[in-house]
């Protein structure tokens, strides 16, 4: 009888990769208001409802480590930073504003 090799297969699951970038309850509407331009850190504070000083600045720092934003320091007293959404953080606005869609159409309010 043949013996069955044991063979490894390695799957690269972009859709998870996907997830991982923009999972958690901060990082699509932090995308989300960063569609329309840059943004400094206190606009984002204040146009996202309930999120605290210190998971926005968490969250930035994953999107700014998965290249979605780009953090711009200025050199200013007091300091001004402001963010942005690269190429690929831009790739996401029809698809966020998809599952925007699908939410107002089919979640029960």
């Amino acid at each position: 009888m043949g013996r069955k090799k044991n063979v490894k297969v390695e799957f690269k699951c972009t859709l998870k990769d996907v997830l991982d970038i923009v999972s958690g309850k901060w990082s699509i509407p932090v995308i989300y208001q960063l569609f329309d331009g840059k943004k400094r850190f206190r606009d984002l504070e204040r146009t996202i409802p309930n999120i605290n000083t210190r998971m926005l600045v968490k969250v930035l720092k994953s999107l700014e480590e998965q290249r979605i934003v780009i953090r711009k320091a200025y050199a200013t007293v007091p300091p001004t930073v402001e963010y942005s959404l690269t190429p690929k953080g831009m790739a996401l606005k029809p698809i966020i504003l998809d599952l925007y869609k699908w939410g107002q159409e089919y979640v029960d309010k």
